[in-house]
């Protein structure tokens, strides 16, 4: 009868069995450091709809100074009127979406979850989060849909942080290490003196 493998250690069975082990711990108190730069320009689609209603506007303007039929500049007037109306609000919306951007990217470089993006160098990832995100929450239900995705890529969610085998320290435990290291050391006392126990016979 053949001898069967050797035993295990007992530390490699106790790594075995722990849930965490080959997890990452990520610090609490998250990302300390600069904000990298924000990457993206401006939405392009948004862009081509402002410059195509503001080229309608000079258009149409173009055409009411040289209109002489009354029902012709009222029908010009309207249009000039509709797409001054999408201009505002395309200039309103790039100008939102470019502060909301800007301060989510902010938000985002905080977390501990920014220790890994920055490691691997996932900013222009981490920045099409930050733009479907922003256009979902204002209302665009293809780029909600985006955002989870990526979302789930980038660790931004309990379930995701265990698949991409991370965890974040607690908070009290990290308070405690930090406690511990401003703590002067202990001066020595009569009780550490090794000699104490000892007894002339």
């Amino acid at each position: 009868m053949s001898p069967g493998p050797a035993p295990k250690h007992p530390s490699a069975r106790r790594r075995s069995n722990n849930p965490k082990a080959g997890f990452t711990t990520l610090p609490a108190d998250g990302r300390s450091g600069p904000i990298p730069a924000w990457p993206l320009k401006p939405s392009p689609r948004m862009v081509a709809a402002l410059e195509q209603a503001r080229d309608r506007v000079a258009s149409a303007q173009v055409e009411l100074e040289s209109a002489e039929d009354g029902r012709t500049r009222g029908r010009l007037r309207q249009t000039i009127d509709k797409a001054s109306l999408i201009v505002a609000t395309l200039e309103l919306q790039l100008e939102q979406s470019r502060d909301d951007e800007v301060a989510l990217w902010g938000e985002l470089w905080t977390m501990p979850q920014a220790v890994v993006w920055e490691q691997s160098h996932a900013e222009r990832e981490v920045a099409q989060y930050v733009r479907w995100k922003i256009a979902g929450e204002q209302g665009d239900l293809d780029a909600a849909k985006e955002a989870r995705m990526l979302s789930d890529r980038l660790g931004l969610n309990p379930l995701a942080l265990t698949r991409l085998r991370l965890e974040i320290a607690h908070a009290e435990d990290a308070e405690t290490k930090a406690e511990a290291r401003k703590r002067p050391p202990r001066p020595p006392s009569d009780e550490d003196d090794p000699r104490r126990g000892l007894y002339a016979v």
